[in-house]
């Protein structure tokens, strides 16, 4: 790819940092007259205007108003709160714990169609039993130092899951091999997890496709991400979740997919590849 998501996020920061920069100087202020008509710090207009601070709803407001262009105020209110909801980190997002985080999602997947899902590292979400959901979760809660609510967001993720199970809705997923040998949760959880995967993986709603190991590559392994129809592509980092709504962008994530979906197996390779991780957690 040409770019990462974060560096994608960081240039519509840019972005945004120089419209509100460009207003200023239109208006012939200084930065420091800016600040001081605004009665912020003498800093806080040279921060904003370089990305370094992100202006908040009443920052833009009173830029605009101060700069004489009032009527610029609520299309820059809503680039800012597009770029805010590309690069968002876990801390952030969990900061309540996880449940509502899957409450707030469930309109998405139940309007969504076509989900092309590619995990690296662990199963996707709408396919997690709650044993390796609440593992899962245990661990990243445990990692971030986030609110514990493990148990009622496994309820709430396996409820969001039931999209998988009904309505009109279409799921490719492919999974590197790795994700089937990964042990999350308690003792037994990965062998009940694999044993769900079998059985998902038979519903005609479902394409299943696995890279086993030594795969030669013409896509190279990424971070996982969910694609929900053509217009978001959620991508899971480490410390964040990236949302990449540019339509250049989502059309490049599909044809990795593809790349990716080209070099899986499927059918009966696919099930021996997960029967044979059963047998070694067996």
């Amino acid at each position: 790819m040409s770019s990462s998501p974060l560096s994608t996020a960081q240039a519509a920061r840019k972005a945004l940092a120089d419209r509100l920069d460009q207003i200023r100087r239109d208006s012939g202020k200084t930065g420091l007259e800016l600040a001081a008509e605004c009665g912020w710090h003498k800093s806080k207009s040279s921060r904003i205007a370089r990305g370094l601070t992100v202006p908040s709803d009443a920052d833009i407001r009173a830029w605009c108003r101060a700069c004489g262009a009032e009527d610029q105020a609520a299309d820059l209110i809503a680039a800012s709160r597009t770029v805010e909801s590309m690069y968002v980190e876990w801390r952030e997002i969990h900061r309540d714990g996880m449940k509502h985080v899957h409450e707030k999602t469930v309109p998405l997947y139940q309007r969504t169609r076509n989900f092309r899902v590619y995990a690296s590292s662990v199963m996707p979400g709408m396919v997690q039993t709650a044993g390796y959901a609440a593992g899962l979760l245990q661990a990243i809660t445990d990692f971030q130092g986030t609110p514990n609510d493990v148990e009622q967001a496994v309820q709430a993720r396996l409820k969001r899951s039931r999209v998988i199970r009904e309505g009109d809705h279409r799921f490719a997923l492919v999974l590197e091999e790795t994700v089937l040998h990964h042990d999350v949760g308690e003792p037994g959880a990965m062998v009940e997890q694999l044993h769900h995967l079998l059985t998902i993986m038979r519903q005609q709603n479902v394409s299943l496709g696995i890279i086993p190991f030594r795969t030669p590559r013409t896509i190279w392994p990424l971070e996982a991400f969910y694609a929900f129809d053509d217009s978001l592509v959620a991508v899971e980092t480490l410390t964040a979740e990236v949302n990449v709504t540019a339509p250049g962008e989502i059309r490049t994530y599909l044809r990795a997919f593809e790349g990716l979906s080209r070099i899986a197996v499927r059918g009966p390779e696919a099930r021996a590849c997960i029967e044979r991780a059963v047998d070694l957690f067996g």
